[in-house]
């Protein structure tokens, strides 16, 4: 078996080394890459090419790239949210912590493309240290995300090391790592690497499937090595335009997660991020792929929609429409058919009555 270090070794940085392309074509991802770096491991070529656009256009350079002059370079303010280096504090009792700077395949709607893969993304012993020491002065901060690029590229002794001073901190509760390397690089994920991180629990991996078609028989085994050693599986979905934004193509890809014991966790519209706004859909779009999921497959199923608030104002649910009035009497909505529904609303005093004094038409439950 192929080592996941020489997969990744062997992954294709020039463009010129993509199969199959008109030379016009290659100059454009060449000019892209320049800024951008591409990085497309063998693993993840294959599937371009059993899978078609879907997959590719994740990997491969777009021109648009660089000729977009909307979006921001730093959509959600982590800069100035960094009180150490590589460290976003954004909420009271959780920290982001970025500890690798590479990925298995660099996605081209990342929102830390102004630094993912490139010089910018400086991670190091000191900044792995100072983020270290932040959180270990900071006694609000209870839950650490470790994220990047992504963690899991990083070797099992020096990624245990990090798992390792994390758990030396008394008011660290819980540890996440966001990582998409089951779905990029599956073949990271080893026994080995399991039997590490099921020592650091509570453990929490969320990963990042966006098509169906990743979730290859390579794919499922990583996850499920996993699940195997207790570490609960989530993941966070970005909603792309011309990938997946399509209402059964999404519900097929949260019940294959659920198969393969992933909670879908997040459906996010797509981030402000420069050189991205060809992937970013109309809002409606998911609103309608939500009211399509809630209702026609289990809640086990559906994620939370939701925007991370430009300049850092933190992730933001979005649900459809379902409340058509709320008063004192009642509660008056709409179910996963369109049909109308109502709901006697409890009184705020109960011991008076009021509750099982509600007009006629509130204490006629269901839909109709």
């Amino acid at each position: 078996m192929i080592s996941w270090q020489k997969l990744l070794g062997d992954s294709i940085s020039d463009p010129a080394e993509l199969p199959e392309l008109p030379r016009e074509t290659v100059e454009e991802i060449e000019e892209v890459a320049r800024v951008y770096p591409m990085r497309i491991n063998p693993y993840y070529l294959r599937l371009m090419r059993q899978a078609g656009p879907a997959i590719s256009r994740q990997a491969v350079p777009d021109i648009r790239e660089i000729r977009d002059d909307t979006g921001m370079a730093d959509p959600l303010d982590e800069e100035n949210l960094s009180p150490a280096p590589n460290l976003v504090h954004k909420y009271p009792d959780r920290v982001l912590f970025l500890v690798s700077g590479q990925c298995a395949m660099y996605c081209r709607f990342c929102t830390r493309k102004r630094k993912v893969g490139r010089p910018e993304m400086a991670v190091s012993d000191s900044t792995i240290r100072a983020g270290l020491d932040y959180i270990e002065k900071n006694r609000q901060v209870r839950e650490v995300l470790l994220s990047g690029g992504d963690p899991l590229l990083l070797g099992d002794r020096y990624l245990e090391k990090i798992l390792r001073s994390l758990r030396r901190i008394p008011h660290v509760e819980v540890i996440r790592i966001g990582t998409r390397v089951p779905c990029t690089l599956p073949q990271r994920v080893t026994a080995g690497l399991a039997a590490m991180l099921r020592k650091y629990h509570p453990l929490y991996i969320n990963t990042h499937f966006n098509h169906p078609a990743e979730i290859t028989p390579e794919a499922s085994g990583a996850c499920a090595i996993l699940a195997d050693a207790g570490i609960p599986l989530g993941c966070q979905t970005v909603l792309l335009r011309g990938i997946n934004d399509d209402k059964e193509i999404i519900r097929d890809l949260m019940c294959r997660l659920v198969r393969i014991r992933v909670k879908p966790y997040y459906l996010f519209q797509a981030d402000l991020a420069r050189g991205t706004d060809h992937f970013r859909t109309p809002i409606d779009t998911g609103l309608a792929i939500m009211r399509h999921l809630i209702g026609r497959t289990s809640g086990l199923a559906v994620p939370t929609f939701a925007v991370d608030a430009p300049g850092g104002g933190g992730k933001i649910p979005l649900t459809p429409e379902y409340i058509r009035s709320l008063d004192e009497q009642s509660l008056r909505f709409t179910n996963y058919q369109g049909l109308p529904c109502s709901y006697p609303n409890p009184s705020k005093t109960p011991e008076t009555g009021a509750a099982t004094d509600a007009p006629e038409e509130g204490r006629r439950l269901g839909c109709s």
